[in-house]
């Protein structure tokens, strides 16, 4: 939101009481604070003091390398939920100084710094290095005409840094220069509305800001003040945490710390989804053909899922089948079970006045009430619309008991759709919260309560659904799908742009809509997103008006598919892996250049690619022409799939339709596995380590997690001619390969092997 007009001038509706100097500072070393006070005009003597607004700002930190900070006008204001759940490290406390000239509060290698007296100025520095400041006319609080209250921070950017995150977006990956207000809605991936709204940012430089605030917050990104990063919410109170890197790997592990972690997945959910796409007509005999259709052709099918439809219409949701079409659900379920597929239904918290539901929901008072104290409803989506009220702990209970009967039929996981469509004036909810706190909120409740139904009645590592709105700390109830896109080149790409944002959000795991959603692709579109897709962490076909089975485009998609899936499946000892680090770390499997090598700039706006883990370029091909292009950071990287060596910069080639730039980081050691069929295998059994291109001296350890079998960890290593593996704990068969030279020595169980390199 922009206050001023220029440098000079505020906008004519706005007043600002800004943060003009420091009157005095304060500690508690017991407490770990540091307290500023900043008179809003000079103070040159006492009658200045007089009729003159001040400005408190404190500092905390709740964990190492982090610092809270909140900005406050009048501090007797109601604090309305929902707020978003924190995790503190337990027992840390950070260290306060109140020296002659500065006062200090640390927090592990991170700092505030604050004149005692002055000009107001606060500088956020790592181990010595300044990462930000918070400068004069930086801090304000302002008030428009109404009585409308806001307040503002400003933290300076130096020249080339760059800025990422703020969710799900599909524009620029770069928000430099954007104005981005926080506020999920239905908006497609064409637009700058957005599904996954995170108050989350994070910088080249090496530092992140999360503004602790669920409502609306304004952002504007070097586009109000161009050296400046502006944020906003309404009212008399502004807090946010700085966050330390160095690295953004750091900045993300502290963050997800502070909001919360993936938990793993279940081995399943890394296979192929295969949907009934959104109005398609359809029943059991043609998803049975699907299915087996899928088998027939080679092609590996993990999951089914079963879009709106299978409930009747007008009735959604009332989470019974629709007998017309399913007349048999709880043994449709079971013969689909037989055909090695898991199940995914549809749902959303919408109730429908016509579903038979929703007189026994509004009886009970478990749907949102407006404030006059009728139901809320509307027909936008389902006739007579009404909202379960999650902040009800019986309309939760009530809500999961459904779902619970589906569980109990045969359904696996959900798709938790919506949850952006939340009225935000004129409705009272049951807890008391803010109407406009509780619009992106409302989304982690929903799939919070879907998510705890899922770990109660399957198990920590079985739940898994498939979820489009979400805010800060949703990527603990994974995993995400990026919405509703168009069927063409320019939408996959921006497609990716959003996936790109998001994991530089804190999500770790994330899909999108195979050949797009709106419209049916072209056979070369399909083509080009199917190894796009089935590299990315989670893979799923689904269209709106049409079917995306492969077959239905042409007999070389046919091909494509099955490739690209019996590809993925058999880097399931790596992907297991990458899961295992960002249920730790926070680290995400799709990870954008600047993530993983922050110290290449010109990898830093490359958004057209990403690296899948550590070791693995993937860039797809966005162009019906099939030329592609990739930026290397580095010499030596070489395809996975032809051998052909490139970089360091950008390489340009063409590929057919059973390839795309998939390039392995030299140095690599890659774990293979020996099944290509489904994910659900013994990973470390039978596994070929690929080395790629190791220098001399080099030492890798790789760890395999377990899958339906043991884990192990290998450790490779070169020394000079010789290439050689170790373990002590391989539960069977396993191998090691130089990619460079194609020799391979296969071992069994525990021990060592070597191999001699061809010309050293």
């Amino acid at each position: 939101m922009k206050f001023t007009d220029g440098y000079w001038s505020l906008k004519p509706e706005f007043t600002a009481l800004r943060a003009v100097e420091i009157d005095d500072v304060r500690i508690d070393p017991e407490a770990g604070t540091l307290t500023a006070y900043a008179p809003t005009a000079p103070i040159r003597g006492r009658g200045d003091t007089l009729n003159r607004p001040m400005l408190t700002i404190r500092y905390w930190s709740p964990a190492e390398g982090v610092i809270g900070v909140e900005i406050v006008h009048h501090a007797g204001r109601r604090a309305l939920g929902p707020s978003f759940e924190l995790h503190t490290e337990a027992g840390f406390r950070p260290e306060v100084e109140l020296g002659e000239d500065w006062a200090v509060l640390r927090s592990g290698s991170l700092e505030v710094r604050l004149p005692r007296r002055g000009p107001w100025l606060a500088e956020f520095r790592q181990d010595g290095r300044l990462l930000t400041a918070s400068q004069a006319k930086s801090v304000a609080a302002l008030r428009d005409r109404d009585g409308q209250e806001w307040v503002h921070e400003q933290l300076s950017l130096e020249p080339a840094e760059q800025v990422y995150g703020l969710g799900e977006r599909f524009g620029a990956f770069t928000k430099n220069g954007q104005v981005v207000d926080t506020w999920n809605e239905d908006g497609g991936t064409a637009s700058e509305l957005a599904y996954k709204n995170v108050p989350f940012y994070l910088t080249s430089r090496g530092y992140g800001v999360f503004v602790d605030h669920p409502e609306k917050v304004s952002y504007e990104i070097g586009s109000e003040v161009n050296t400046r990063v502006q944020f906003s919410v309404a009212g008399s109170s502004l807090r946010y945490y700085l966050i330390a890197g160095p690295t953004p790997k750091d900045v993300l592990r502290r963050y997800t710390g502070l909001t919360g972690r993936a938990p793993q997945l279940p081995a399943w959910s890394y296979g192929l989804w295969l949907t009934t796409s959104f109005t398609t007509d359809y029943d059991e005999a043609t998803v049975t053909s699907f299915v087996k259709g899928m088998a027939e052709r080679g092609i590996p099918l993990s999951a089914f899922h079963f879009d709106c439809y299978w409930m009747r219409e007008y009735q959604w949701c009332d989470f019974e089948w629709d007998s017309r079409v399913f007349p048999d659900p709880v043994g449709m379920l079971a013969r689909l079970h037989e055909l090695g597929v898991r199940i995914c239904v549809w749902i959303n918290p919408y109730i429908a006045q016509r579903s038979a539901l929703f007189d026994e929901a509004a009886a009970h008072g478990y749907l949102l009430r407006t404030t006059s104290g009728d139901i809320w409803q509307w027909d936008m989506w389902q006739a007579g619309m009404g909202l379960v009220d999650f902040t009800n702990p019986e309309a939760k209970a009530w809500f999961q008991g459904k779902l619970r009967g589906l569980l109990g039929q045969g359904v696996d996981a959900f798709k938790t759709d919506f949850g952006e469509r939340i009225p935000a004036t004129d409705v009272a909810w049951h807890d008391g919260s803010d109407p406009s706190r509780m619009h992106n909120y409302y989304a982690h409740l929903y799939n919070q309560a879907v998510h705890e139904l899922l770990v109660a009645e399957r198990g920590e590592g079985e739940a898994v659904l498939y979820a489009r709105a979400a805010t800060a700390g949703g990527q603990q109830f994974p995993l995400h799908w990026g919405g509703d896109c168009e069927s063409t080149y320019a939408s996959m790409a921006e497609t990716l742009r959003g996936g790109l944002s998001l994991a530089l959000s804190g999500f770790a795991y994330w899909s999108h809509d195979i050949g797009g959603f709106e419209g049916t692709p072209d056979a070369g579109v399909f083509k080009r997103w199917l190894p796009f897709g089935l590299l990315s962490s989670h893979s799923r076909l689904h269209g709106s008006s049409s079917y995306r089975v492969p077959w239905a485009f042409d007999e070389e998609a046919v091909a494509v598919a099955g490739r690209f899936t019996r590809l993925k499946l058999s880097l399931m000892p790596y992907l297991a892996g990458l899961s295992e680090q960002a249920s730790a770390t926070g680290v995400p499997l799709m990870r954008p250049m600047v993530l993983e090598f922050p110290e290449d700039r010109g990898g830093h706006s490359v958004d057209t690619q990403y690296m899948l883990g550590d070791a693995l370029c993937v860039s797809p091909v966005f162009r019906a022409d099939g030329v592609g292009e990739t930026y290397l950071p580095g010499a030596g990287w070489r395809h996975l799939l032809d051998g052909s060596v490139a970089g360091p910069g950008w390489t340009t080639r063409s590929y057919g339709f059973d390839s795309l730039g998939l390039y392995v980081r030299p140095g690599t050691v890659l774990p293979v596995g020996a099944v290509d069929s489904t994910p659900e295998y013994a990973w470390a059994d039978g596994v070929t380590l690929e080395a790629f291109d190791l220098a001399d001296g080099a030492r890798v350890s790789v760890r395999v997690p377990g899958g339906t079998g043991a884990p192990a960890t290998f450790t490779v290593w070169r020394e000079g001619s010789v290439l050689a593996a170790t373990s002590a704990d391989a539960p069977g068969s396993w191998a090691l390969r130089d990619t460079a030279t194609g020799k391979r020595v296969e071992a069994s169980g525990p021990g060592e092997i070597r191999l001699e390199l061809v010309n050293g």
